[in-house]
């Protein structure tokens, strides 16, 4: 309405933030409110006031027009003293004219039909929130699967109020500033006649009831936070970062709407001897150079913390591989099993005795390679170059 000063209504400044505009109104609405001031006649309208100041200047684009033309709703005629005119007359956009159209759309609508288009004031079920967490696993996990207990804070309904924010044995009230119809309505004359303009209120949320005795469990908001825990089943051959979804194990659905997901994300912590390849696992066997030319059998760890027994061949070179058929890691949802990958590295002993050092140089003599002592590297190093190490 033209000459109501919305900022001095609410008591901030012109550059009020939304914040502080929010602030404002809470305070002034709780001070106000009918159902504190029952004895007040004034308290009703000042609580209208501040209602109609709060959704002005809470709405971006309706601050907007208020702060330039200090009205809202398409009356510019007067504004500072001056006159402000158009091709249009009261209108100043071409927006002004549909939402005029709209207003008399639902004054055909109910005119003709006996009722008129409203919005529903029922609050529309929602889905709630999805809960994010990670989990460590071993790589002895990885091979047999595992289940894990882990704790988790979520959003469920209050067990007291049942989720409706009311104070067990009372009932919600009727909103005493839109008398309970959930909508609040102005009209103004247009050229198209006199036309209804019909917004949700702003106070009951269009619902047309309020909570005066709020739960003390939950304060009113129909939700509590607990700390539950939640069993996790990780399957064989589960992958470093894979995500698990449990379904209905997130924050609680808002109106009777669904509960949101507990979504798991796995994390395969690093193993001391086996580095995994996909479902192959890989593992670094040393044997030193006497093994790796007449050839050995050794045993090789597995993560089912038995050995196997893998024959080295005579001549086996730095870096040779061998596979031990299965005993890798589970296929995720399939029945077999990856390989465990045995990579050898060479160890040239750094001590050997008199004897020792004789029959080595015997026997690089015999292959005719040249054993030179006085060189600049060690005897060790040049005995393991002679046999092409």
């Amino acid at each position: 309405m033209p000459g109501k000063d919305y900022y001095e209504i609410l008591g901030v400044p012109r550059d009020a933030s939304l914040e502080d505009i929010k602030k404002a109104y809470r305070r002034l609405a709780k001070q106000y409110h009918p159902d504190i001031n029952k004895d007040d006649p004034q308290a009703n309208e000042k609580f209208k006031e501040i209602n109609e100041a709060y959704e002005v200047l809470s709405d971006p684009q309706k601050r907007a027009q208020y702060d330039r033309f200090g009205t809202v709703g398409g009356d510019f005629s007067s504004f500072g003293g001056q006159q402000y005119t158009s091709d249009f007359g009261e209108f100043t956009n071409f927006s002004d004219i549909f939402s005029d159209i709209d207003s008399a759309f639902n004054e055909f609508v109910k005119n003709f039909f006996g009722k008129e288009r409203t919005q529903t004031r029922e609050r529309i079920p929602r889905r709630g929130s999805d809960i994010t967490v990670g989990l460590t696993v071993t790589l002895e996990d990885v091979l047999t699967g595992v289940e894990r207990e882990i704790e988790v804070n979520r959003r469920e309904l209050c067990d007291l109020c049942r989720g409706s924010g009311l104070e067990p044995g009372t009932q919600p009230e009727r909103c005493p500033y839109c008398n309970g119809t959930g909508e609040l309505r102005s009209s103004r004359s247009t050229p198209f006649g006199q036309m209804v303009n019909i917004m949700t209120c702003p106070t009951c949320r269009g619902t047309g009831r309020i909570i005066t005795h709020p739960c003390h469990q939950c304060n009113g908001r129909g939700f509590v936070s607990r700390r539950r825990k939640v069993t996790v089943k990780v399957p064989p051959g589960v992958e470093d970062g894979t995500r698990l979804r449990l379904k209905g194990e997130g924050d609680a659905g808002i109106s009777g709407g669904p509960p949101g997901d507990l979504f798991v994300f796995v994390r395969v912590k690093p193993h001391p001897i086996f580095n995994r390849l996909g479902a192959d696992l890989e593992y670094e066997a040393v044997i030193d150079i006497f093994d790796a030319v007449l050839g050995t059998e050794i045993e090789v760890p597995t993560l089912e913390r038995v050995t196997e027994k893998l024959n080295i061949p005579p001549g086996t070179q730095f870096g040779s591989t061998f596979r031990l058929r299965g005993k890798g890691l589970p296929f995720i949802n399939d029945g077999g099993r990856g390989d465990l990958i045995v990579k050898v590295k060479i160890e040239v002993p750094q001590k050997l005795s008199e004897k020792e050092r004789e029959l080595l140089l015997e026997i690089a003599n015999l292959r005719s390679k040249k054993i030179n002592d006085k060189g600049g590297k060690s005897f060790f190093e040049r005995v393991k170059n002679a046999f092409g190490g």
